[in-house]
């Protein structure tokens, strides 16, 4: 490992880990874990996910009888994120402007390890810890959703995968996603546009009639990808839509992903011509299920005392993102997300400050400090 957090932040960076790409950092890690002392392996999730590397677990012996505590985060970045540049200015940690930083999530990686380093260098007593660093999150949490649990015996965790530090996500939502397939009927645009139907035309029929954004405070719903159509001098025959349905509440979730779809094929029965009706295929899959932790929750209690023993002000709240916590609280390990200082993420301006990247692993050697109390 480097002499300062910041330079091993920078090192795992500059190592591409775009989703299910993850194996030269995976590997990494895992040398750096073994380092440090601990019992390393991977599954083979990466089988079911086409990646080339699986999940990867770390165990520390503790020298204090208690049950594991876990911390996760997630080793996969977003697109742009191969060539990594990573620059020091004005103290924070940014990019040269052509890809991601991926402070999202190796800052939760970096400030993980980091801590239990210096855990381990001053020989402080401690209980034993969990590490669980997953594939391919972005595209879905599908890491996480192969995970099997039993080689898991914390009884809660800590997902290091958001933004300030000190803040602890206590609930985040369902998401469905939904594809529509428009059917319409090609003919040249120019010679014959009376004998074709165009799927564009009824997908921006239907979408003016759909409400978008914020539904309320605790749903929203978007349209985030449309393609159809082949040249201008052609109508259009097919046309597909991708969109999404967040919602704290299952019974809105439902609604509005049924009111969307519902708008699409009553949109699409108005378009005949002749003996040819438009339709629309739909393709409905439920991502992630929403989850909540209450205050009192004991992990909550735990890092509201680090956050404060560190001098920092302790915040909580429910979050409108999923991660992998959402798939751990619904298969029964109570995991909160709390904040690794990543700013402008999934985007070029992509930073972390450095101060926060220093309060992330002071955060996590706190929490194991105030864990392993007898």
């Amino acid at each position: 490992m480097k002499d300062t957090l910041i330079d091993y932040f920078i090192s795992l960076v500059e190592i591409d880990s775009e989703s299910k790409n993850e194996k030269t950092v995976a590997l990494k890690i895992a040398e750096d874990l073994k380092l440090l002392g601990a019992y390393v392996t991977f599954d083979n999730a990466n089988e079911k996910t086409g990646g080339n590397i699986g999940n990867l677990f770390g165990y520390f012996k503790g020298s204090i009888n208690k049950k594991p505590i876990l911390f996760c985060a997630h080793m996969d970045t977003v697109i742009p994120g191969n060539g990594i540049k990573p620059q020091i200015k004005d103290d924070r940690i940014i990019t040269d402007g052509t890809t991601i930083l991926g402070a999202d999530d190796k800052s939760g990686i970096a400030e993980i390890l980091w801590a239990i380093k210096e855990i381990k260098e001053s020989n402080e007593e401690h209980a034993p810890i969990e590490i669980l660093f997953t594939i391919s999150e972005e595209i879905g949490l599908l890491g996480a959703k192969l995970v099997d649990l039993s080689n898991i015996n914390s009884g809660f965790g800590y997902a290091l995968d958001s933004h300030e530090i000190g803040r602890a996500v206590t609930g985040a939502p369902s998401q469905n996603s939904m594809q529509f397939t428009i059917h319409g009927k090609e003919s040249h645009a120019g010679a014959a546009p009376e004998f074709g139907v165009s799927a564009i035309q009824i997908a921006a029929d239907a979408i003016s009639k759909m409400k978008l954004g914020r539904i309320d405070e605790e749903t929203t719903c978007n349209i985030g990808i449309i393609k159809g159509g082949a040249a201008t001098n052609i109508i259009p025959k097919e046309v597909v839509l991708k969109a999404e349905v967040r919602s704290h509440n299952a019974d809105k979730l439902q609604k509005v992903t049924d009111d969307i779809k519902q708008i699409l094929i009553d949109t699409a029965a108005k378009y005949k011509l002749g003996d040819f009706q438009a339709s629309v295929e739909s393709i409905i899959q439920k991502e992630y299920p929403a989850f909540v932790l209450e205050n009192d929750d004991p992990s909550i209690l735990l890092a509201k005392k680090a956050t404060e023993n560190i001098g920092l002000q302790f915040e909580s709240g429910i979050s409108g993102g999923g991660s992998d916590a959402n798939i751990f609280n619904y298969k029964g390990l109570k995991m909160a997300v709390v904040g690794s200082g990543m700013q402008n993420v999934h985007t070029v301006n992509e930073y972390i400050n450095i101060i926060d990247l220093e309060n992330g692993a002071k955060w996590v050697k706190e929490v194991i400090r105030e864990y392993s109390k007898e």
